[in-house]
């Protein structure tokens, strides 16, 4: 059906319209998505707000135990932490190596000592060899590389 107001056929305007009508349903579609993805997101907001009151308070609460220390307590402290330190380092079983170049080691110590302790040995380790700690003794000895730091 084809209409005619004042000698203009109205065919292409109604279909302009009704294309731009189904761009709108688009639009609407897509807003009605977009406002569902902010709901959720300002529920993952608040419940982010929960838990940092939560961590708030608990920190508020570790700083007040904390700042009711006396001195004495904190020495306490101090000194258990030593002691701890300590027995770890007495249960270590420590090894020297000796008359190793400072540099020989390369940048990976650890896989150096991997590689090189087998070859070193003529012995197989199975498992692998590990390490708990490697490092060199005392300060670098640059100016006098015939006596290298133990490893």
């Amino acid at each position: 059906m084809t209409v005619h107001v004042q000698g203009v056929t109205m065919d292409p305007i109604l279909q302009e319209i009704l294309a731009v009508g189904r761009r709108l349903e688009g639009m609407d579609n897509a807003m009605a998505f977009l406002m569902a993805e902010v709901k959720s997101m300002r529920l993952e907001i608040a419940g982010f707000q929960l838990r940092v009151l939560g961590l708030e308070q608990r920190v508020l609460t570790v700083e007040t135990h904390i700042n009711s220390f006396t001195d004495g307590d904190q020495k306490r402290i101090y000194l258990r932490s030593k002691l701890i330190d300590l027995e770890d380092r007495s249960r270590r079983d420590n090894v020297r190596f000796l008359g190793l170049p400072e540099t020989i080691e390369g940048t990976d110590i650890h896989s150096y000592l991997r590689e090189t302790l087998p070859k070193l040995t003529v012995l197989t380790f199975d498992p692998p060899l590990e390490f708990q700690r490697v490092h060199r003794l005392g300060s670098k000895r640059w100016e006098d590389a015939n006596r290298p730091a133990p490893l």
